[in-house]
């Protein structure tokens, strides 16, 4: 029995103890009782968790084929760094990340041929109507903003994107509980019941993406998602004719942290959708055994919309496939204290009026 005592509460967490009285093992912080038994089973199916496992082959991209780089141009920006590939009838005058002045560099040299890309299905016309689209249904937007703001820029960019494919094998434990609360004339009582949940079984992963651009916003990338990759082809270079391509900054390796983020969430939250009859379920412990990890290199469509209003920059982004369009917008601080007041005046007097109701009944 005394190797028991090194046991932690699967409710708190907080060191079980014998209880001599109820000769059961207690938990002194929030006096949950178990049986040895019971303790020792869920002991013995935590050893049985293995260590995540996500390693991948990163070798993605190809190389460039003779004379498939001599049509090839670069520009870089000195502001953000950016490096820009297009072919050589397509100029550029302007940086599509930071709206600086970008210097013609040379032909391509080095780095990886993609080995897909989504070709454009919108064009500069629909990205102008989703900006103005919008606009719309947003009160708290200046008015002025939506007369006064101009357009400096537009351009169709293939964004650099690691796709990463896995199988995966996980064993996931959740912490469920069920709240039931009553009262007395005297007392509101709450009791919380917890629940060890574990689950196990396999998933796949095709195509998870990752930017691998440094100067594109990772959260403005993966809001204009999804891509749909039924649309990829093999990378050609006539894709890039009247479009800017970004070089990866941002390698594969570098990009794994990013990718096993994004496939254990994934995997916990589907997991997690199997539970029910549960108020609340937290993730405890979760193993991620990951196989056939593999990583492509491939360009997706995006239009970039850089504007300016009160000397501010604002930059705007449209998903060149589906037409998802984001950015964010100011706010007018004198609408937003009339709205958020407004609210405020309706809650008090719907709050007035109940409790009207109530003196009268």
């Amino acid at each position: 029995m005394a190797g028991l005592l090194n046991y932690e509460c699967p409710c708190c967490g907080g060191k079980i103890e014998f209880d001599s009285t109820t000769q059961q093992m207690k938990c002194p912080y929030c006096d949950t009782e178990f049986e040895a038994e019971a303790l020792k089973s869920f002991d013995d199916e935590l050893k049985q968790t293995p260590p995540d496992d996500m390693k991948w082959d990163t070798k993605a991209g190809t190389e460039w084929q003779e004379g498939e780089q001599d049509n090839m141009k670069t520009y870089f920006c000195e502001s953000c760094g950016g490096e820009i590939v297009t072919d050589m009838t397509t100029s550029a005058s302007a940086c599509p990340y930071c709206d600086n002045p970008i210097i013609m560099k040379g032909q391509l040299a080095g780095e990886l041929r993609p080995d897909y890309v989504i070709p454009f299905k919108l064009d500069k016309k629909a990205a102008k109507e989703a900006l103005s689209n919008h606009f719309k249904g947003k009160p708290l937007l200046p008015k002025l903003f939506k007369d006064e703001n101009h357009i400096d820029e537009i351009k169709g960019v293939y964004v650099p994107v690691w796709l990463f494919d896995a199988d995966v094998n996980a064993r996931i434990r959740y912490k469920g509980e069920k709240i039931r609360r009553w009262e007395d004339r005297n007392y509101r009582y709450t009791e919380i019941s917890y629940f060890a949940l574990f689950r196990g079984g396999s998933i796949a992963f095709r195509q998870v993406p990752v930017d691998g651009s440094e100067k594109m916003d990772d959260t403005m990338m993966e809001s204009i998602e999804p891509f749909h990759f039924k649309d990829a082809v093999d990378f050609q270079t006539a894709y890039l004719s009247g479009y800017l391509a970004d070089k990866y900054d941002v390698d594969a390796e570098t990009s794994i942290h990013r990718a096993n983020q994004r496939i254990r969430q994934s995997t916990v939250d589907a997991f997690e959708r199997t539970t029910s009859g549960y108020h609340n379920v937290h993730t405890a412990e979760s193993s991620i055994q990951l196989s056939g990890g593999k990583a492509k290199y491939a360009l997706y469509p995006v239009w970039l919309l850089n504007t300016t209003w009160n000397g501010k920059k604002f930059t705007f982004a449209m998903n060149g496939q589906t037409g998802k369009f984001v950015g964010d917008l100011p706010a007018d601080k004198s609408a937003a204290f009339r709205w958020f007041g407004g609210i405020a005046g309706i809650a008090a007097a719907v709050t007035f009026a109940l409790t009207f109701l109530f003196w009268l009944l």
